[in-house]
């Protein structure tokens, strides 16, 4: 059922009274997502009580307001100290601390913050208008195209790469051997646990990501002074140049608006996530760049890429949720968790007997990102400050959060063991010229392509051809090979163009 325009406006003003719901859950968003480990589903776990004794309504506005603003809050460290708060700002990291070593930390910030309002405003929107089609992508996109969707990602490998060809593919190679720790996914045997009972699961996610960024980075930062190097006079900057970084961020307009579409349409596959989102949408940005080199020295579409992606997602995942109950994420699960108690149906009954409540989810993540256009941006000139406290009060602070946030989700002192573990691995890498965002990705990603690839061979009797013979399959992977073809192709232009131009000279 789809609703008209004097419902969407009802529907409007209803979110709009919950203003005293939205604007609570988005501090408390945010904040926890700026912390590693404290992820949006934590945090509503913790919170279960009181969304079970709210009213659905209230419940979910709470919810969906909590997790818009964890996906937003996950950039502000990635910016600032190197350290991303959730999976989704990892790719945030590439760019976004450059700017920040640079003295342009509160000018990240704006782009971030911009880029993840508009992004989740216009995801929220098109959701609005589109739901039932959008609902029916998840029919569409099945295992063939999630292995080639993650390939996307998996490319951004070669594109870090690029400074140090070698250096770069083995660490990809080395984060997809670590990826593949755990039971196998046929026979659950276990593949290089060394007996560890804690990873049969596989390498666990969040130690990983708080062992290979923050640990590391804390260990890092302990030989420097301060993390801005450039003119510091920019990271204070006035109520002026705020508003100025603020408004300067919408030249990306297009970027972001492509990026949140793509985010979206990853979210709505289960299982895809926002880790996945960010890296392919930085990756595309990068190909179509006109500068495609400055990418990972503190470049502006570096930052607005990823978090427009990131935030594109949280409208997609709920897609799944309400169109066939199957939760497209994390946070998802525990809303259905939420649904389920207080008995609303899902599927196709969802919208036959409360499509109000439906369509009211998604108004209520709109709104949710207008609070944050008015909450967050001002917070964009004091948040930068950070980068000029001492490192010698950071670094011991932040080894103290994020082992602790390493520790939250499972529940395992193991967990912390990998975090430091990890820590030292990515210390290493870091001061021995290895990427560790290439790392990150092979251990994000490879488990995930690997689960989709046996999954199409099982069905598919083993043949190969299978991956092959869908019309959507067939299109990404034409888009795959420009991805990798047409950047060498560029430059080789770009260079000949140079060669003549001095030649003539």
């Amino acid at each position: 059922m789809e609703l008209n325009g004097i419902e969407f406006g009802a529907l409007f003003l209803n979110s709009l009274s919950l203003w005293w719901v939205i604007i609570p859950a988005v501090f408390v968003g945010v904040i926890m997502g700026a912390i590693p480990g404290f992820a949006a589903h934590n945090t509503i776990i913790m919170l279960l009580p009181l969304t079970l004794a709210f009213d659905v309504n209230i419940a979910l506005t709470f919810m969906v307001a909590l997790y818009c603003a964890s996906h937003l809050g996950g950039g502000i460290p990635a910016i600032l100290v190197n350290i991303p708060g959730t999976g989704g700002a990892a790719a945030t990291t590439l760019d976004g601390f450059p700017m920040a070593r640079k003295g342009l930390a509160a000018k990240a910030l704006a782009l971030s913050f911009v880029a993840s309002v508009l992004g989740g405003l216009i995801t929220s929107a098109v959701t609005l208008l589109a739901l039932p089609l959008l609902s029916r992508v998840g029919f569409y996109i099945q295992s063939v195209e999630m292995v080639v969707i993650m390939l996307f990602g998996l490319a951004l490998i070669a594109a870090i790469a690029a400074a140090d060809m070698l250096k770069g593919l083995i660490a990809g190679a080395f984060g997809l051997m670590l990826g593949a720790m755990g039971a196998d996914h046929i026979f659950a045997t276990p593949r290089g646990t060394f007996g560890i009972l804690e990873l049969f699961d596989g390498i666990p996610l969040v130690p990983a990501l708080i062992g290979l960024f923050a640990v590391s980075e804390a260990l890092v930062m302990l030989e420097e002074r301060t993390v801005a190097k450039g003119d510091t006079t920019a990271v204070m900057p006035t109520w002026r140049q705020t508003i100025q970084n603020i408004f300067g961020a919408f030249r990306h307009w297009w970027l972001v608006t492509w990026s949140s579409i793509l985010g979206l349409f990853i979210g709505v596959m289960p299982g895809a996530g926002a880790s996945i989102a960010a890296f392919v949408a930085y990756q595309q940005a990068r190909l179509f760049s006109k500068e495609p080199e400055k990418f990972g020295t503190g470049v502006e579409q570096g930052v607005v890429a990823p978090e427009a992606a990131n935030n594109g997602v949280t409208t997609g995942t709920l897609i799944p949720l309400l169109a066939i109950g199957v939760p497209g994420g994390s946070t998802a699960a525990v809303m259905m968790i939420v649904l389920q108690y207080h008995g609303v149906p899902f599927g196709p009954r969802l919208f036959m007997q409360s499509p109000t409540l439906a369509y009211g989810v998604i108004m209520s993540m709109f709104v949710a990102y207008i609070f944050m256009l008015i909450v967050m941006f001002p917070m964009a000139r004091y948040l930068s400050r950070i980068t000029v406290v001492a490192n010698y009060y950071m670094a011991p602070m932040i080894i103290a959060f994020t082992l602790v946030g390493a520790f939250v989700p499972r529940g395992f002192m193991a967990d912390i063991v990998i975090a430091v573990a990890f820590g030292v691995l990515g210390y290493v890498a870091r001061k021995t010229g290895y990427h560790v965002a290439a790392i990150l990705i092979g251990v994000i990603l490879g488990p995930l392509i690997e689960k989709s690839f046996l999954l199409v061979m099982r069905i598919s009797g083993n043949d190969m051809t299978a991956f092959f013979q869908k019309p959507i399959a067939q299109i990404l992977w034409v888009l795959l090979v420009a991805t990798l073809v047409v950047p060498p192709v560029l430059k080789w232009r770009r260079n000949r163009k140079i060669n003549r131009s001095a030649d003539v000279y």
